[in-house]
């Protein structure tokens, strides 16, 4: 393991007598660093480097929503734009920042949420197969829904503009309940984003949909996400833990004979993003974590949706590590521990157009997910597969994951995915994997 990937992050906040804080001079600043020259696709030129030019007037320190969404709009509050502000900018997140607050940083419920009436109660009542019909909601409760579902969302969606870093300032720096949204906005596609050192906690939808008609028995969807690129290139998502905790969906209600799922996705890369790199990160005890790609019919995304993966850790997470539609995706040296068999759907999902290049990537599991079902076919055709372990211990235990799915799935998968990818910076060799990945993924150890 190279130096720096161990050494500790010297940033320090001290209060002054006025109780404002200042940044103390360190010998490392993750705000000032950029991505590798060779670290995947968002090496690409011109490279990502957030905003490490920024002059010392557009570094900020947030503690709370209305910091931080005044930080990515030159210090401004409220917003003067729909669209933040391209200036080179650092951002760095101090404590735990609840995005379910009003102005007066006072923690919001969901009822505080409620809109022309709306209430869980009378909606359940309402919409109840038994009653209702297997059709989707309509009427003035769902429009009822909808108003108090933007009503949350006008809280939880922080907008994030081009030449941006965030970066924690601690291993306990948190965003909870809060969607980092980067997407066009008025003609302007955000590019050149640095998220790092977070951890993203409990995002969650006060309001899901239900639809009676996604899959044979319904199904409850929600909105938001942990992070979502949508337009965007040159991000890099970097040593951050995603998880939900107070919202687990084991502590989750089920309506209509199915789970009332209030997350959405963890980290989502859709609508014509490319050239994005996700490294070090932690994804915990989520279902559906990685969507890139976001639909079958979206032509746009052809030639788009270039993203690489490394070093990630997916611990008892349900599908989508990733899904991907049209990408040329390079995922390796990633650990994935897989124990939940009841919630465990797939890992690599091959969509439409698809090229999923996969090579040495561990799996511990308990030994009733067999290595067939890493992979789930959805509309693809081809996937490489190298290298792979599972629970192995030595270099020579190596599993043919395609292979694997092909003796049990007709028609088979292929190994043309059309592209070979040429920029990579250090890759372990498989067995080596879980010891690099289970001890410095995530947060920095400071």
């Amino acid at each position: 393991m190279s130096a720096d990937r161990k050494a500790v992050v010297l940033i320090a906040l001290l209060a002054t007598a006025g109780g404002a804080a200042r940044l103390e001079p360190a010998a490392r600043d993750l705000g000032r660093e950029v991505l590798g020259a060779t670290d995947g696709w968002a090496a690409f030129s011109p490279g990502t480097t957030g905003g490490a030019a920024a002059t010392d007037a557009n570094v900020f320190v947030a503690r709370n929503r209305r910091e931080l969404i005044a930080a990515l709009n030159n210090g401004v509050y409220p917003p003067p734009s729909s669209t933040p502000s391209s200036t080179p900018k650092i951002i760095y997140v101090a404590g735990t920042i609840d995005a379910n607050v009003d102005d007066a940083n006072q923690p919001l419920s969901c009822s505080d949420y409620n809109r022309n009436g709306y209430t869980l109660e009378a909606y359940l009542q309402t919409y109840d197969p038994a009653v209702w019909g297997m059709v989707p909601p309509s009427g003035p409760l769902e429009q009822a829904r909808i108003a108090s579902q933007q009503a949350q969302q006008a809280r939880v969606r922080i907008r994030v503009g081009s030449n941006t870093t965030i970066v924690g300032t601690s291993k306990k720096a948190t965003i909870r309940g809060g969607w980092l949204d980067m997407r066009t906005t008025s003609g302007v596609n955000p590019t050149n984003i640095i998220i790092r050192n977070l951890t993203f906690e409990d995002t969650f939808d006060c309001f899901p949909a239900w639809d009676p008609t996604d899959g044979s028995q319904g199904n409850w969807n929600s909105q938001y996400d942990s992070i979502s690129l949508r337009n965007s290139d040159h991000v890099w998502i970097d040593h951050n833990e995603f998880a939900d905790v107070t919202t687990a969906d084991e502590t989750l209600p089920t309506y209509f004979g199915r789970l009332f799922q209030v997350h959405d996705g963890q980290l989502d890369i859709t609508n014509a993003s490319s050239l994005v790199t996700v490294t070090w990160n932690r994804f915990l005890d989520h279902d559906k974590v990685m969507l890139i790609g976001s639909s079958d019919g979206a032509s746009a995304d052809r030639g788009k949706l270039k993203v690489t993966l490394h070093h990630n850790f997916f611990e008892r997470v349900g599908q989508r590590v990733p899904r991907v539609r049209f990408g040329q995706v390079h995922v390796y040296d990633n650990l994935y521990r897989l124990k939940k068999t009841d919630t465990y759907a797939y890992s690599w999902g091959v969509g439409i157009e698809s090229g999923i290049y996969a090579e040495k990537n561990f799996f511990f599991t308990d030994h009733e997910i067999s290595p067939d079902r890493f992979v789930s076919r959805l509309n693809g055709t081809a996937i490489v597969t190298l290298e792979t372990q599972v629970n192995g211990a030595s270099a020579n235990q190596e599993v043919d994951v395609r292979a694997e799915y092909n003796a049990v799935n007709d028609p088979d998968l292929t190994d043309a995915v059309g592209w070979v990818p040429t920029l990579y910076g250090e890759v372990h060799d498989t067995f080596l994997v879980p010891g690099a990945v289970a001890s410095d993924a995530g947060p920095f150890n400071w």
